[in-house]
């Protein structure tokens, strides 16, 4: 988790929530957040679902190549099989080195993992300040660089037609923001990527007045307001934020997006 015990007393922001579409992404109609088969059901795992059957760009609906989670130190074996009858080929992990040496993932034959930690590099303040962690990930560059890594391997494992996870250790902060920017890129309505982060809450067993184990919408606003404001808009932070090209965009709507 992002946050340390003094994180119990930050109190949430409450900035606009403002849409804000991927480069040529016409906004799209709402889409279920609460499809039944979201969670893939892992035993040693919490917050482990797929953001397929999400509504994008041009109507096209996500498909299964992607998956969200928290940390994978648990895995069964059952676990494992799951995973790799997914067709499991990358596992992004968005940890901080200590966490990586607390909670070390369990191993999947076959699978690459790249490293992202998108916090390694912030202000010791933002550890136990959810709301200037949030903004971190937009305006620290080592954040963003992180986050670029991050998606560009679910562009190139995606393009090579394997499935990727990306994780955190709660699922639930560093995940969320990764998995809006993926949403927002397919052209997900915001209304629909706002529910899928708070899905964090139903999965966790947790509510948004606890920091250490739930979202708060707040947080994520301050995410897409810190975005706006440094960058002009979404589309600013993913082309000149993340170096994202026309080509990388085309490419994952064109392999994440039936």
């Amino acid at each position: 988790m992002i946050a340390l015990s003094t994180a119990l007393l930050a109190s949430p922001i409450a900035a606009p929530a403002v849409a804000h579409a991927a480069p040529g992404v016409i906004a799209t109609a709402s889409s279920s957040p609460t499809a039944p088969d979201r969670e893939i059901g892992l035993a040693g795992t919490q917050n482990t679902r797929t953001l397929g059957g999400y509504v994008g760009t041009g109507g096209r609906t996500v498909n299964d190549r992607v998956l969200r989670s928290d940390s994978l130190s648990k895995l069964t074996a059952a676990d494992v099989e799951k995973l790799t009858q997914r067709g499991l080929k990358t596992v992004v992990d968005l940890r901080t080195d200590i966490e990586k040496r607390v909670q070390p993932n369990k191993r999947v034959s076959g699978v690459e993992t790249v490293d992202a930690d998108v916090l390694g590099k912030v202000s010791p303040v933002a550890l136990v300040d959810l709301d200037q962690a949030y903004r971190a990930f937009v305006t620290d560059a080592n954040a963003r660089a992180q986050i670029r890594a991050a998606i560009v391997a679910i562009k190139d494992t995606a393009a090579d037609g394997g499935t990727t996870l990306f994780h955190c250790s709660a699922g639930k902060d560093r995940t969320g923001w990764t998995a809006a920017v993926l949403l927002t890129i397919l052209g997900v309505d915001r209304s629909t990527i706002d529910a899928d982060y708070l899905a964090s809450n139903h999965y966790r067993h947790a509510d948004a007045t606890g920091p250490l184990n739930g979202v708060n919408i707040g947080w994520l606003n301050a995410s897409f307001a810190a975005a706006q404001k440094k960058f002009g808009s979404m589309d600013g932070y993913l082309t000149d934020g993340l170096k994202l090209t026309d080509r990388d965009i085309a490419s994952l709507r064109e392999n994440l997006l039936n």
